[in-house]
């Protein structure tokens, strides 16, 4: 396999979670009603695999190396994975699960409006250490002169964003996945492109 095939299997591996939500977005419900609470459970489960290999991602951005802005994006991105996969299980699988086994007809209980008291503010914090994470990207970016890459970061800062206002809700959410999934992709081929083998390990 040459370098540049590996180079373009790796920003495909690290695009595909972000693209992935971005295409469940395109499903999730607005609301959750008994009409759609099956639809927001189900979209949930996998979620509960995908939103922590958005982290996993990020991570393999900073792969190999042991400085200290690397650990910081590795911890960023744990911090992320950790908390935004509890809003999927809370607010997502957990709220959807019980509104549909309350059945057709039955107005929500203070019980599921509890769920999202104690979902919302968990996925805040994981939202938040994602922007933060994707910045500290950018600044490492900078930092090492690598322009194009830094410019591809932007993306993912701006992709961040969108997740942190509108979840993965069409259409916001949508885009911000999916530009998440992009950024990553382009940080992967361009931070990479022009580095002799070896150096990306050695020389951080």
């Amino acid at each position: 396999m040459t370098d540049r095939t590996a180079r373009i299997r790796l920003a495909v591996l690290v695009a595909l979670p972000g693209l992935a939500l971005a295409g469940a977005g395109l499903f999730h419900p607005h609301s959750l009603s008994y009409e759609t609470s099956w639809r927001w459970f189900s979209l949930h489960v996998p979620g509960l695999l995908v939103f922590p290999l958005v982290g996993v991602a990020l991570m393999v951005l900073v792969r190999g190396r042991r400085d200290p802005l690397a650990w910081a994006v590795r911890v960023g991105a744990y911090v992320y994975a950790t908390f935004y996969t509890a809003l999927d299980v809370i607010s997502g699988m957990a709220a959807g699960w019980v509104t549909h086994e309350l059945g057709p007809g039955v107005e929500r209980p203070e019980e599921v409006s509890l769920l999202f008291r104690l979902g919302t503010p968990v996925g805040e914090v994981g939202s938040w250490a994602l922007l933060a994470t994707t910045a500290l990207l950018v600044v490492d970016l900078l930092r090492r002169r690598r322009l194009p890459a830094a410019g591809a970061g932007l993306v993912l800062v701006v992709g961040a964003w969108l997740v942190h206002v509108d979840h993965i809700f069409s259409p916001v959410g949508v885009v911000g996945c999916a530009l998440l999934g992009l950024g990553t992709a382009a940080v992967a081929l361009l931070d990479v492109s022009d580095i002799p083998h070896g150096e990306a390990v050695t020389k951080r």
